[in-house]
């Protein structure tokens, strides 16, 4: 019964513990349906905002250290927001009151569901399925410590997945260094094949420079159907959503890619010295949009 009563508030917006509360946001039942009244498909986001961390210096989640003057997880949610993407589920687990508080009074569009063990991005998917329930449409799958994503990207990635009818849509970018990177496998004929996990990867697919930035538009009954059949990875015996569009190719769904992300644009945060790196990409920009403007 605790357990039940627990779920419940979570997935109405209301974490246990003090304050502040995650609230549901006010997400109105108009958005949980396969399409909008003008009959455009829905579009939803989910922001996995549930790791630790671990290379970052103190407890705090890794997601709200600031970087250029905000908490990484607020510049990927504004982006998706610019985008016009609601509503947002916020997947949250280690210090879960930390993240919400980053959003307290300003998370109208949020959902916030609770990864209740690290068991990998694919369990932490399914940890908003009940979310959104009823949602049929497509849906986002964005990572919190990419503080980079461009609202540009979000619509290209969008336009070419419904555009191309595809079950999965990932965006790709070459990079110089890829170490650490998801690896893109194409086939012969340049198609999609597989992501390679760098851990996993063998000398020639580390040689590879072309990378999966974590940004991602599935249909969303298919990815929850594919994430429930999902296998943990043997050596660490995650459940991984980079194994997802793999297993779409395999039952014959179509899996697009999108190329030509800027290199600039991919670099995700794990350790002081990218914090430092990014830091000086968005100050830059920041810098450049004020000239503009």
């Amino acid at each position: 019964v605790l357990v039940q009563a627990f779920q419940v508030r979570v997935l109405a917006g209301q974490l246990p513990g003090p304050a502040p509360t995650c609230g549901h946001g006010g997400v109105s039942d108009a958005h949980l349906n396969n399409t909008k009244a003008d009959g455009e498909r829905s579009l939803a986001a989910v922001i996995l905002a549930a790791g630790r961390g671990t290379r970052m210096p103190g407890d705090v989640p890794k997601v709200v250290c600031e970087v250029a003057g905000r908490p990484m997880v607020r510049w990927v949610v504004e982006a998706v927001r610019r985008a016009g993407v609601k509503p947002i589920v916020l997947v949250v687990g280690h210090n879960a009151q930390e993240v919400c508080r980053v959003f307290r009074g300003d998370d109208g569009d949020i959902i916030y569901a609770r990864q209740e063990s690290q068991r990998g991005t694919a369990d932490a998917i399914a940890s908003a399925r009940s979310a959104l329930s009823g949602l049929g449409g497509d849906l986002l799958v964005l990572a919190a410590d990419g503080p980079l994503i461009r609202t540009s990207t979000i619509r290209r990635l969008v336009e070419h997945h419904r555009r191309t009818g595809a079950a999965a849509t990932l965006a790709t970018a070459r990079i110089d260094d890829p170490t650490g990177y998801g690896r893109i496998l194409r086939d012969r004929g340049g198609r999609f094949h597989a992501i390679v996990e760098h851990t996993d990867a063998s000398a020639d697919e580390r040689a590879i420079c072309e990378v999966y930035p974590s940004y991602a538009c599935f249909d969303t009954a298919m990815l929850f159907d594919e994430v429930a059949r999902l296998k943990p990875d043997a050596g660490s015996n995650e459940y991984r959503i980079t194994d997802v569009p793999a297993s779409l190719r395999a039952r014959g769904l179509r899996v697009e890619l999108l190329n030509g992300i800027p290199p600039e644009d991919v670099l995700s945060i794990n350790t002081p010295q990218q914090l430092r790196e990014v830091q000086s990409i968005l100050l830059t920009r920041m810098e450049q949009s004020h000239e503009l403007g």
